[in-house]
């Protein structure tokens, strides 16, 4: 038998089919395309689920669960999407809605969390008791899994540590209060961060600028990371100062759950060694284990965006 797993994004819609050992092995998107009604996105979910079963060479009738990963507030209980900003809407009953456009027993879950429950199904965190899953984005996104199994709290609510504050009456948020972890750690948080150190300079203040084209609205995730290793210390101040804003929270989440494994996804965990070095020296700096044997390994994650098909696939 196998499994199918959906991702729904506030860009793609994603399903694919996997097999018993954690495989996908066929894979069809489109695009959200919101806003638009529920109905027509249960309707894009089910034709995209059933083209991936097809190009799978199977029927529906091996397929014994779908599982449907959601960014937001999601109620796994009630089968229902309680609130998705990305997708614009309120109490949506969406569990009911694909079941019975497929015939097949649904679940869903927070978009993060299955990440988290991907990578330890099988990847970065496969083989651990207490894993921590951390994707920069946007946002900050968190999934947690203790003793195997996903944490979400006593209202499917928990696992936000993105809006856990860090610099007291810092910069604002999206969520509405200040100096939350997101504002500073997130790919948009770097963003911003180059932006600043840029305009605070002359248009050959530094190697930055160049990379962007003289225009600051082509600054993304990775500009600060390319000019630091073209040896620009304008950039290279961006990327410490940026490093210690995500380790600050990474230490803080590894003092609370000291989990076995911290693994780390998002297109700035593609720095790889860039990251992760500098971050280890904070972490084993300051993390309140230090004199313990046992220590949280930190790594970046493996799966990529199928984390979330998999670990929503198998729910």
């Amino acid at each position: 038998m196998y499994r199918l797993g959906i991702d729904l994004g506030g860009t793609n819609i994603v399903a694919a089919v996997v097999n018993k050992d954690y495989k996908i092995i066929a894979k069809v998107s489109c695009k959200t395309a919101v806003p638009r009604p529920e109905e027509e996105i249960c309707d894009s979910m089910a034709e995209v689920a059933l083209k991936a079963v097809k190009k799978a060479k199977i029927t529906i009738d091996d397929i014994e669960l779908v599982g449907i990963g959601v960014p937001g507030a999601v109620n796994p209980e009630t089968g229902i999407i309680e609130y998705s900003a990305n997708l614009f809407f309120h109490n949506w009953e969406i569990v009911k809605m694909m079941e019975e456009r497929l015939n097949k027993t649904v679940k869903i879950e927070n978009d993060a969390n299955a990440a988290a429950y991907g990578e330890y199904l099988a990847g970065a965190a496969k083989g651990a008791r207490n894993a921590l899953a951390i994707t920069l984005g946007t946002g900050v996104g968190a999934g947690i899994i203790i003793d195997g199994k996903i944490y979400s709290g006593s209202n499917y609510a928990g696992a936000e540590m993105g809006h856990m504050v860090i610099v007291k009456d810092g910069k604002e948020c999206a969520c509405g209060r200040r100096g939350c972890w997101e504002a500073y750690a997130s790919a948009t948080g770097l963003i911003n961060l180059t932006k600043e150190a840029i305009l605070r300079g002359k248009p050959d203040y530094s190697y930055m600028f160049k990379l962007c084209d003289g225009d600051i609205n082509n600054v993304n995730g990775m500009t600060a990371f390319k000019a630091m290793r073209e040896g620009d210390e304008i950039a290279r101040q961006v990327v410490d100062t940026y490093i210690s804003y995500l380790a600050c929270g990474l230490v803080n989440a590894i003092n609370i759950f000291q989990p076995d494994i911290l693994c780390i996804g998002g297109g700035i965990s593609n720095e790889g060694e860039n990251l992760l070095t500098p971050l280890r020296t904070i972490i084993e700096r300051e993390r309140y284990t230090k004199h313990n044997n046992k220590q949280t390994l930190v790594c970046t994650c493996e799966l990529g965006n199928d984390a979330g098909i998999i670990g929503a696939a198998f729910l």
